[in-house]
């Protein structure tokens, strides 16, 4: 059991720095930074990990990349929703294409609706005037590409029966 957690307490860590460093390959749109690696480790995450460690990479990886002024406070709205919905559609149904889907759901429609009550709190009125129109499409471009980025690996990990490995190593 102490085994199990140790090793996936080390792949979170990776993944979680997988996402900050891959935070460093971002495009602006809008008011937003479009860091598609959050999305693809979201789902990664979800599918090896859970949702719970989802949620904590999610979080971890939002809070280093804000210390580091590599991302905005909307990074924690559109993440965290997209990991825990993602990562609770995969636990419950074990399919990566609806795994894929409730990841854009989640960050690009939840989490954009919920980035507007923080850009409110945290940012001001004037970011929040825009955030709720403005959020939901960034973060919809955002988690679409790394959907697909994650989809590919995912279903080709699946294919050569990894993935398979991968989660019983994980889950021993």
């Amino acid at each position: 059991m102490k085994n199990t957690n140790t090793h996936k307490l080390t792949v979170a860590a990776l993944l979680c720095a997988v996402a900050v460093v891959g935070s460093l390959f971002s495009f602006p749109v809008f008011g937003s930074k479009c860091a598609p690696v959050q999305h693809m480790v979201n789902i990664i995450c979800a599918v090896l990990l859970g949702p719970w460690y989802g949620v904590a990479v999610a979080f971890g990886a939002s809070l280093i990349r804000n210390l580091l002024g590599l991302g905005s406070l909307m990074a924690f709205p559109g993440s965290m929703i997209g990991a825990l919905l993602c990562g609770v559609v995969y636990w419950k149904t074990k399919n990566l294409l609806a795994t894929l889907l409730a990841e854009v759901f989640g960050t690009a429609v939840l989490g954009g609706l919920c980035a507007y009550p923080v850009a409110i709190l945290f940012m001001g009125q004037q970011a929040g005037d825009i955030a709720f129109y403005a959020y939901i499409v960034p973060f919809l471009i955002s988690t679409a590409v790394g959907s697909a980025l994650s989809g590919v690996l995912l279903f080709s990990l699946e294919k050569t029966k990894v993935l398979a490995n991968m989660q019983a190593q994980l889950n021993g």
